[in-house]
C-alpha cells in the first residue's frame, strides 16, 4: 500500500488524504481502541498465557497530541494517556477509516 498523501491532527480526529484522493478522518477514541500494540492487544508468554496491560484513564476522553511516520509504511500515535507504542500501518488505518 502506498503513503498517504498527507496526514494531520484536526481537533479530535487523525485526518488522512490518500494518493487516490480519498479522504479519511478517524477520531481518537477508534484509534486508541484499536492500537496494535502488545500492550493492548497482549501479548503471550511462553507458556501460552495471555496478558494485557490496562490503562486506569478512560479510552472515550483521550486525544491525539502528535504523531510521526515509522518509515514508509506506518505511523506511531502519541495519545494524552501517554500511549505510544502501537505502530499503525496504512492498511490499518484504512480499515479504521470504514468503520
Amino acid at each position: 500500500m502506498v503513503s498517504p498523501k498527507k496526514i494531520e491532527i484536526i481537533g479530535d480526529y487523525l485526518a488522512i488524504h490518500w494518493v487516490n484522493g480519498g479522504e479519511a478522518f478517524i477520531d481518537g477514541k477508534t484509534l486508541r481502541e484499536n492500537s496494535p500494540s502488545a500492550e493492548n492487544k497482549g501479548e503471550t508468554d511462553i507458556f501460552g498465557n495471555l496478558s494485557k496491560k490496562t490503562h486506569p484513564s478512560s479510552k472515550a476522553t483521550v486525544k491525539i497530541l502528535k504523531f510521526e511516520k515509522v518509515g514508509n509504511y506506518a505511523i506511531r500515535i502519541l495519545f494524552s494517556d501517554g500511549h505510544s507504542t502501537g505502530i499503525y500501518d496504512w492498511k490499518l488505518l484504512e480499515e479504521l477509516s470504514q468503520t
